[in-house]
């Protein structure tokens, strides 16, 4: 209270105002039904485990088992494979991203696809390559960050896979104007700043940026907590 009266807080598009507009879409997927069984399984194996730890150790003394419940949760809205690798459901999220990219890539679109699994980037890349669509990548284990930056940036692929941690910051891809976040994170900020690897000075077209959020499930809540923060 005291420092606010000496404090100003200036948005992004009120200090760059060269800024094109940026317009954030989010599309709700509503799980099929194998994927949405295995979800409400796992939700409810995950509630009575989070629930005994808690009344054998405390809320304090939980924190591992409840993050690991959150995660589980998360991946199955990915795709079953993350939790299971010779799982049989299929991912309606996938399907989605896919049928998404298709229109996307017909208008001449350049599309930077984040996601906080590089094991989800890979089922990704198994998919662009069934459909003959060239791609960069880029996870923390990528030795090289300029290649594939540099041959983005060129016009060589029109998708850029990236993992949410390695690629948030320090990275500049105005050659984007679309954005796709295949997951949603707690903090707010870190999908910002991804975004912000397109829609930054330099830019010049308008950038569309899209949300998959499975419906009824975990990632509602997450999207929930973000607007509250």
């Amino acid at each position: 209270r005291r420092l606010k009266p000496f404090m100003l807080r200036r948005t992004k598009d009120k200090v760059a105002t060269e800024l094109p507009p940026k317009t954030e879409i989010v599309l709700p997927i509503e799980l099929d039904g194998a994927q949405r069984d295995l979800y409400e399984t796992v939700r409810v194996a995950m509630d009575k485990k989070v629930r005994a730890a808690i009344d054998s150790k405390g809320l304090a003394r939980s924190h591992i088992v409840i993050l690991d419940a959150l995660l589980k949760l998360c991946q199955v809205c990915c795709h079953p494979r993350l939790l299971d690798e010779a799982a049989k459901a299929g991912s309606a999220k996938l399907d989605a991203l896919l049928e998404l990219l298709d229109t996307l890539l017909s208008e001449g679109r350049n599309v930077l696809v984040f996601s906080q699994f590089t094991s989800m980037l890979a089922l990704i890349e198994d998919a662009l390559r069934a459909r003959a669509i060239d791609y960069a990548l880029l996870t923390g284990d990528t030795p090289d960050r300029a290649a594939p930056v540099a041959a983005f940036q060129r016009g060589d692929v029109s998708v850029f896979l990236i993992s949410l941690k390695a690629g948030g910051v320090g990275l500049n891809l105005t050659a984007a104007d679309t954005v796709i976040h295949y997951d949603p994170w707690w903090n707010p900020a870190s999908e910002n700043q991804a975004t912000d690897r397109a829609w930054r000075i330099g830019q010049q077209q308008p950038v569309f940026v899209y949300k998959l959020i499975a419906q009824g499930t975990l990632e509602e809540k997450i999207q929930e907590m973000q607007r509250r923060k």
